[in-house]
């Protein structure tokens, strides 16, 4: 085990930002300006307690400098058992200084349990830490890690460089940066970010890969690696930009008028809806001798996704649609790509839900065609769908309003809408088959669309059943109806 060489690096304390004090029924609490609801008690408010949180709120100080209030506020052990209680409920960002120079700091994201600090060797960076540029400095964190840490300096980043490989048994204790490489493998470890070769081994932590678990974690509270931004629907860009139109610019293509169906006749006329959840079925099989009509797709379309109404409130435009979005926004834009439909011509169309219309965005060429080709090879079908219905997403819609979320929200904004048009098409005696994965350079290329402004996200094959696709039966002629 490496052993600690002579110090010559300060540690400096200060207390984490966005903190602030209540005390209640003469009970000290901190709180989170982040997370309100989190909150953390320290007992009897006392002097000693408040002039060590106003050291803290202050300039960053050491140790010593803090524990220097017990001169005037009573015994040293009460200063120290404080700022421990403080340290373990994450509330204490540590600064590492040399020679009057930041090295790095380490922030906490949540409360830090005392757990032992790993050997010296046999250590290796975590495989779900990420490295990147904030601002003017570099961050070191992790899904899984305590804390984060920001590092100011070269020779902190050619050290950590140095833990792609497993730590060696030993450190030359000569080496001018053994006592700088001692406390910057102890500090990640402590914060996670470091871990022993076997740590990371196993099947629940195998199965995740790190983009994976990275977007668990921060589209999820409670583990903090947010960091002092705001989480969830803070309307954050209201100040900073205008909110995109809830409808989209027009595309200068040809325009198609959609069939409207009669939702009275429906209420009466349709299967009931415990009929239509136990026959749906994903069916891949379609009868390209009686295609489906635009009709058809004008009725779904309509049925699923149509705009009911918009509304404008506190200089935000709001949108009612028969599916559920956050913040009713609606982000999610509809172009069915056409290979075979009775009445409509083959091509990429985009879906105008305010006036329930077509307009054609790319003629049948290349990059439609690998729309279909990967729809087909998704599904595991012998030919190209008919239609494919691709689901895109103006992100500004969601992202100007949520923090930390909003392509979580997107995500399960997809997954309600593949359900209403799961339902609808099965009411309609339609093959319907949601997709896992598409091709959003295909989609970029043939809609010319920026692909960090609007993007596919998801995909949804829909065509006539063939005789052999019956309601309650599946599809005997895909490889699995589910």
């Amino acid at each position: 085990m490496t052993t600690a060489p002579t110090a010559v690096c300060e540690e400096l304390l200060s207390l984490r930002p966005g903190v602030y004090l209540a005390v209640q029924e003469r009970v000290l609490y901190l709180f989170r300006r982040e997370l309100p609801r989190h909150h953390e008690s320290f007992g009897a408010v006392s002097p000693m307690k408040r002039a060590v949180l106003d050291r803290l709120a202050g300039a960053p100080c050491t140790a010593a400098e803090l524990l220097a209030v017990q001169e005037d506020y009573g015994d040293a052990g009460d200063v120290v058992a404080f700022l421990g209680a403080l340290r373990s409920g994450g509330w204490l960002v540590t600064t590492v200084r040399r020679q009057g120079r930041d090295l790095y700091v380490m922030q906490p994201l949540r409360a830090t349990s005392d757990v032992p600090v790993p050997s010296g060797h046999g250590l290796v960076l975590s495989r779900f830490a990420v490295l990147r540029r904030e601002g003017d400095e570099f961050v070191v964190e992790s899904p899984v890690a305590s804390t984060r840490m920001q590092v100011r300096d070269g020779r902190v980043w050619a050290l950590i460089g140095g833990l792609v490989r497993p730590t060696p048994e030993r450190t030359p204790a000569e080496s001018p940066h053994a006592e700088l490489r001692y406390r910057v493998v102890r500090d990640m470890a402590r914060a996670g970010l470091v871990v022993s070769e076997s740590a990371e081994r196993g099947r629940d932590t195998d199965q995740w890969r790190p983009h994976e678990l990275w977007f668990h974690a921060r589209s999820r509270m409670g583990n903090g690696s947010y960091a002092g931004a705001g989480f969830g629907r803070t309307l954050w860009a209201k100040r900073l930009y205008e909110q995109l139109p809830a409808r989209r610019e027009p595309f200068a293509g040809a325009v198609v008028e959609l069939h409207r169906p009669d939702l009275e006749a429906l209420r009466g006329s349709d299967p009931p809806l415990t009929a239509v959840i136990e026959d749906r079925r994903s069916i891949r099989g379609h009868d390209d001798d009686s295609p489906v009509t635009a009709e058809q797709l004008g009725e779904l379309l309509y049925r699923c996704a149509r705009v009911r109404r918009t509304s404008v409130h506190d200089g935000l435009e709001y949108v009612s649609r028969p599916y559920p979005s956050g913040g009713s926004a609606y982000e999610l834009e509809l172009y069915p790509v056409v290979r075979c439909a009775s009445g409509l011509d083959s091509g990429m169309y985009h879906y105008d839900a305010h006036e329930h219309r077509l307009r054609l965005v790319h003629r049948p060429g290349p990059p439609v065609t690998r729309l279909l080709r990967m729809a087909a090879s998704s599904a595991v079908m012998q030919v190209l769908p008919q239609v494919l219905i691709v689901v895109a997403a103006r992100f500004g819609r969601l992202m100007c309003t949520y923090e930390e979320l909003p392509y979580a929200l997107i995500l399960k904004h997809v997954g309600v809408l593949y359900q209403t048009m799961y339902l609808v098409a099965t009411s309609m005696n339609l093959a319907a088959c949601a997709l896992g994965a598409g091709d959003a350079m295909a989609f970029t290329e043939a809609t010319g669309l920026d692909y960090v402004a609007e993007s596919s996200v998801g995909e949804f094959v829909l065509g006539s059943r063939r005789r052999d696709s019956v309601p309650g039966g599946g599809d005997r002629g895909s490889v699995a109806a589910h």
